[in-house]
């Protein structure tokens, strides 16, 4: 007998929304479609629409989720960090290395301004909050820099975006400083906090 689908009621959307992350964690955001979510989900292929009108407003979900997880650990990070210092450095590099290497698959989905609504009022609210911190804790520690915060805020999520970048699609592949002896991501944490150096000094 053919295996009987279920019914989800009312729980429908979140049945969905859990099947694309799985979806996007094994298959990549390749394998993130209308039809391939409602087939695991076992509803019909246009039951989604309901709740996701097409692929780019599912994604778009799925990124803002992503977005929400990375700013509670960054405030989780900072709230245990010493005001004024440059914790944050570690807090959010971290906390990007951290998410990017469990999670490279939703980690890549974050950029893909192909794919997801970037002009979505939720979406944008979140990012626009994590850069808030970004800036925020730029301006506390660092209250002399000879440099604008958001020079520094680039520069710094360029670092971490780029290494992850690399390392996630193979052109680099993990090795120590040969001499710190650390992990090169957290070298570079701690050469970007000799770049920065608290309180401008």
């Amino acid at each position: 007998m053919p295996k009987e689908k279920p019914f989800h009621h009312g729980d429908l959307k979140r049945v969905l929304f859990e099947v694309a992350l799985k979806l996007l964690d094994r298959d990549g955001v390749e394998g993130v479609t209308i039809r391939a979510v409602a087939r695991e989900a076992g509803v019909s292929h246009g039951a989604p629409v309901n709740h996701y009108r097409d692929r780019r407003a599912l994604l778009t979900a799925l990124a803002q989720r992503q977005f929400e997880t990375i700013r509670s650990s960054v405030e989780d990070g900072l709230t245990a960090a010493t005001v004024g210092s440059n914790a944050w450095i570690e807090v959010f590099g971290n906390t990007l290395l951290d998410f990017g290497f469990e999670y490279p698959h939703r980690y890549k989905l974050l950029w893909r301004g192909d794919l997801i609504d970037l002009n979505d009022p939720d979406l944008s609210r979140i990012m626009d909050q994590i850069y808030a911190q970004l800036c925020d804790q730029i301006e506390r520690s660092m209250p002399q820099v000879e440099f604008d915060r958001d020079t520094v805020a680039v520069a710094f999520w360029s670092m971490i975006h780029g290494y992850l970048d690399m390392r996630l699609s193979g052109m680099f592949v993990p090795l120590d400083d040969k001499v710190t002896g650390k992990p090169r991501e957290t070298a570079l944490l701690d050469l970007f906090k000799m770049l920065a150096p608290r309180n401008g000094s």
